[in-house]
């Protein structure tokens, strides 16, 4: 597939002391969901899309937020160690990490040297096959166990109207993580009267069917959790009146993506690379 992304590699990277600088949104020092076992999550400031589900559109704005170093992020995260056990480690999120490739492959580069397992939690927006994002993405692979990818929408048309982007670019992304290997979790958000249906669902799990590395896949029932920031913020919260699915959706969203056949995940050991 061709993609027209322009890349975000085209910005300046800020830089302090020879390193590079990261917009951090916020932390989440002990998340369960993020990943294989506990993590440092570290959000990470600014996203193209406009997703209508967003539960936090205080990230949308790029170049916003706390400047810090791979450093500065990686020392206060080590100081929550001891909860990771085995199995955890630090996970990047958004916002969309991606359109701050830079960042995350000096921090993931230091992590791994000191054997932290990584997790890369993505919307797939940004990726492109062109250059010179392309070869800096897969030199962020290299320093990366694991990714989180969401399929907002499988239909291309409609995932323009839920997020304000066409979606061939993030199949593509998932195609290239298949074909070299790279494990995934694949994550579909259920939202009724966009999401959950059936049609579609079935659509998204015969693609799934396709990939060769999908570990895990899982549903994200939609909340409203994130209406009250809407409203403070002075935007328009376009679902408004539409509620989270009832219990008996979302087991019918699981049975439709067929989540038992994909449970397992690697167990991570301190070092590992996987490449």
């Amino acid at each position: 597939m061709s993609t027209s992304v322009e890349s975000p590699l085209l910005n300046p990277v800020p830089t302090r002391d020879g390193q590079v600088e990261g917009y951090v949104h916020s932390f989440e020092t002990f998340g369960a969901v993020d990943g294989p076992g506990i993590r440092f999550v570290v959000f990470m400031q600014g996203c193209h899309m406009r997703c209508k589900f967003c539960h936090n559109p205080d990230t949308w704005k790029t170049r916003v937020g706390s400047k810090m170093t791979a450093d500065e992020v990686l020392k206060k995260a080590l100081s929550y160690q001891s909860f990771w056990g085995e199995q955890g480690g630090i996970t990047i999120s958004g916002g969309e990490v991606l359109l701050q490739v830079d960042f995350a492959l000096e921090l993931f580069t230091k992590c791994k040297k000191l054997g932290i397992s990584t997790c890369l939690d993505t919307c797939g927006q940004p990726f492109t096959r062109r250059e010179p994002w392309f070869s800096k993405f897969n030199q962020l692979l290299d320093v990366t166990d694991i990714l989180l990818v969401d399929i907002k929408h499988i239909n291309s048309d409609e995932h323009r109207r839920l997020t304000g982007f066409p979606n061939e670019n993030i199949l593509d992304l998932c195609q290239y993580l298949s074909d070299i290997g790279k494990p995934v979790w694949i994550r579909q958000v259920l939202v009724p009267g966009i999401t959950d249906n059936d049609e579609y669902l079935k659509q998204t799990s015969d693609f799934i069917k396709t990939l060769k590395n999908v570990q895990k896949v899982e549903v994200l029932p939609y909340h409203t959790m994130g209406v009250r920031k809407y409203k403070e913020m002075g935007i328009k919260y376009r679902l408004d009146g539409v509620e989270p699915p009832s219990a008996q959706r979302i087991e019918n969203a699981q049975k439709l993506l067929h989540i038992a056949d994909y449970t397992g995940y690697l167990t991570w050991k301190p070092g590992l690379v996987i490449k």
